[in-house]
């Protein structure tokens, strides 16, 4: 009797792993750290960055945020779920909506005990994150195209959190045009391509979304307009690129960036010829695999610094 109540404990524990693709939230955790030392603060050691207390309870703190946000994004799309995702829906429901509400609170409010700790602007930053995701998954993603900006926004928003932190490091840091230029160059190019996986996203999702009535580009407008759509961003992504490569240092990393171009020209190939939900399913996995790539990559930028630390390769130059 009480090895079959672990058992159950266990598959709900499991269950609610899934409401809150905590695989998704390991990535978003790694990359924060990854963009901290090798982008957003350049004036401290990694180990510095690593060991960092309050670093790391800005990003807990940013990582229970958006599993709460993938709760409540799980507790409105109940219905299309259904029809979209029938097998994980069937996982996500051995946990109730109210156990979800209740978790969904609970993570929200340790949130805001967290940035606490940090300062007021903390808890106003999350105050309004959390506000936005709850904003969105009940009212904005129903809207076409305001619901893909943004999703994509609440994406990008947690490098910005981290970004108002490291700055108080360097007190030159919004006079270093280099380095600022670098940063939304990055924050540009990756918030084009979860746009554009959005935009997938609905196309993938259209037969859940008209019975739910939600009215995205595709529902609204047709796939070719969202294809059409798509594309355009696509080549939009060539802008912070270039500018990647040919304007700013970061380092080995422009290899990433022309491997990634080579994929995205793929994509773009695949894309017109698309039609069923496994076409579309591909293209999604080929965004996320381009998005996770560049996260590893990140360390091309300088990867002595993960042996040396960056004040010494300084001191030895």
């Amino acid at each position: 009797m009480a090895s079959r109540k672990v058992k159950m404990v266990l598959i709900k524990i499991f269950s609610l792993f899934s409401v809150v693709r905590g695989y998704n939230i390991l990535i978003v955790v790694l990359a924060q750290y990854l963009s901290a030392i090798f982008i957003l603060d350049q004036g401290r050691r990694a180990l510095d960055v690593i060991l960092d207390l309050n670093l790391f309870i800005i990003v807990f703190a940013c990582s229970l945020a958006i599993a709460s946000g993938y709760i409540i994004n799980n507790f409105y799309d109940a219905q299309k779920d259904l029809i979209n995702r029938p097998k994980k829906t069937m996982l996500d429901r051995l946990v109730s909506q109210g156990t979800k509400l209740q978790v969904y609170f609970s993570l929200n409010g340790i949130v805001v005990l967290l940035a606490w700790a940090i300062s007021w602007r903390a808890v106003l930053f999350f105050a309004v994150y959390i506000f936005l995701i709850w904003f969105y998954s009940h009212k904005l993603k129903k809207y076409p195209l305001i619901g893909n900006l943004t999703a994509a926004l609440l994406a990008v928003l947690p490098f910005f959190g981290i970004l108002m932190y490291v700055s108080k490091f360097n007190e030159n840091f919004y006079y270093d045009s280099e380095r600022l230029g670098t940063i939304f160059a990055h924050a540009t190019f990756l918030y084009l391509l979860i746009l554009v996986r959005e935009l997938i996203k609905d196309l993938e999702n259209l037969a859940g979304d008209l019975v739910a009535n939600y009215r995205t580009i595709p529902v609204i407008f047709g796939e070719k307009t969202a294809k059409g759509i798509i594309t355009a961003l696509i080549f939009l992504t060539i802008i912070p690129v270039y500018l990647l490569i040919e304007v700013y240092d970061v380092g080995y990393m422009d290899i990433y960036f022309y491997f990634g171009m080579l994929i995205i020209i793929y994509f773009l190939y695949r894309l017109w010829d698309a039609s069923s939900k496994s076409d579309y399913l591909l293209l999604h996995n080929l965004l996320k695999g381009i998005i996770i790539a560049g996260v590893f990559s990140i360390v091309l930028i300088e990867p002595t610094v993960l042996v040396h630390g960056r004040q010494l390769l300084r001191e030895a130059t």
